[in-house]
C-alpha cells in the first residue's frame, strides 16, 4: 500500500509506504504503523528506510486539531498552522 501526504497551500509532502501516528500518553510516546490521522496525534508519511541520495526520507506535520473530511481511502485534516489531504494510493 502506498499513502500521500501534501500540504494543501503548496503541494509539499511526500508519499511512501509508511503511514505512522504518534501521541503522548502517559508522558510516553506511543505510535500506530499503517494508521489513519486523528485528532492530536502527528502524522508521518513517507520511506520505511531512508532513502538513498533523497532530500526526504518523510513528512512529519504537527498534531492534528480538526480532521474536514473524511472517506475511505481520504482525509482531509487541519493542523496548528496548515491544512493536509492524506490518501490511500
Amino acid at each position: 500500500m502506498t499513502y500521500s501526504l501534501r500540504r494543501e497551500r503548496d503541494g509539499a509532502g511526500d508519499s511512501g509506504p509508511a503511514s505512522i501516528i504518534y501521541w503522548i500518553d502517559d508522558g510516553k510516546v506511543k505510535h500506530e504503523n499503517f494508521a489513519r490521522p486523528r485528532v492530536g496525534c502527528v502524522v508521518e508519511v513517507g520511506s520505511l528506510t531512508g532513502r538513498s541520495y533523497a532530500a526526504q526520507d518523510y513528512w512529519r506535520t504537527t498534531k492534528v486539531t480538526e480532521i474536514l473530511e473524511e472517506t475511505e481511502n481520504r482525509i482531509r485534516f487541519k493542523t496548528g498552522n496548515s491544512t493536509y489531504v492524506w490518501e490511500i494510493l
